[in-house]
């Protein structure tokens, strides 16, 4: 029997939502230092309430930041507001095709692949295409399949040569390490579930204007 698809604004609504730690991810800040990625136009997929996002304009990158669920979307504006940041949040079914008309240099994805790629990975990839141009980053955060704890807790997992197999029509890989998620309350424990953070270069040659 197939599973049912989720509604993600009544995840929102009833706060059955564990991914959502509230605080910047301590693996992306790692990220941004250790490979001095400079601010600039940064897409978010699957931003959620906004907490990444309004981290990243607080750091003065220009700020993209999508999500399927209206919802969230409401929410993560609040945040922006209150943060006194500007981001511009869409509603946006990331499988659609995307009317951004515009390519990112820089593309964050806490959790997004991970759950999409048995749905329909060939339509991600599409997307992930028409948002970056040759030279654009990818960093991806995605459960890691050497988890040893219980499957059915945390994220989907996935294993390092399917990640890197998956992206490799677009990407190439310049680090994939272990990590382990921070902020993450399940049932009302915080747990840490082990991840894979992936950075990826899009395949190809950047223009120079």
């Amino acid at each position: 029997m197939a599973d049912q698809p989720i509604n993600w604004n009544e995840r929102y609504a009833t706060k059955d939502t564990p991914w959502d730690s509230g605080r910047p991810s301590l693996e992306l800040q790692r990220v941004l230092e250790e490979h001095r990625i400079e601010p600039c136009n940064v897409l978010e997929i699957g931003c959620g309430t906004g907490t990444n996002a309004v981290f990243l304009a607080s750091q003065g990158f220009s700020v993209t930041a999508l999500d399927i669920s209206s919802l969230a979307i409401e929410q993560a504006r609040a945040r922006a507001a209150e943060a006194g940041v500007s981001v511009d949040f869409q509603a946006a079914d990331l499988l659609a095709p995307m009317t951004l008309n515009r390519t990112f240099p820089f593309v964050f994805d806490r959790g997004f692949y991970h759950g999409i790629r048995r749905e329909n990975l060939s339509g991600f990839l599409d997307t992930l295409e028409g948002v970056t141009a040759p030279g654009s980053l990818y960093l991806v955060l995605a459960g890691n399949a050497n988890d040893p704890g219980d499957p059915e807790i945390g994220p989907p997992r996935v294993h390092a040569h399917e990640i890197c197999g998956e992206l490799n029509r677009l990407f190439e890989l310049i680090n994939l390490r272990e990590f382990t998620f921070d902020g993450i309350v399940i049932d009302g424990k915080p747990v840490g579930p082990l991840g894979w953070s992936g950075l990826f270069r899009r395949r190809g040659h950047a223009h120079s204007s």
